[in-house]
């Protein structure tokens, strides 16, 4: 049977964002869960969390979603972690970008608390 996805790794610079969707996926979705407020602080942080999955907001102040992705594919660990970015931004163009960026997908924002985890869950399991 395929690995379960249970360690998420969330870049958001928003701390409004960070508690709604640290709660659903911890209490709806039963995640473990690591907030990170920026790119550096991911950086920093991944490697010794190693998440199955990475949330990155698209928009951050200094290191933006897609600069983050791009450096934590840099390590090892996280080479073929499954990304998906957040963002309000889901022009076609863009989404197309994003998955070249190597992104699995894209959540549009603002996103259903109550329906985030079987997201994260379908997309995982469709991957």
């Amino acid at each position: 049977m395929a690995q379960e996805v249970k360690k998420i790794l969330y870049v958001e610079d928003e701390p409004d964002i960070q508690k709604v969707a640290k709660l659903a996926l911890e209490h709806v979705g039963g995640f473990e869960v690591l907030v990170c407020s920026s790119g550096p602080e991911a950086i920093e942080n991944a490697p010794g969390f190693a998440p199955d999955m990475i949330l990155l907001d698209v928009m951050m102040p200094g290191m933006d979603g897609p600069a983050t992705l791009e450096a934590l594919r840099k390590i090892e660990s996280l080479k073929h972690t499954p990304a998906v970015f957040l963002t309000a931004k889901v022009l076609p163009t863009e989404i197309r970008r994003y998955k070249e960026l190597g992104a699995l997908e894209v959540i549009a924002k603002p996103f259903d608390p109550m329906a985030l985890s079987d997201q994260v869950r379908a997309l995982w399991n469709n991957r």
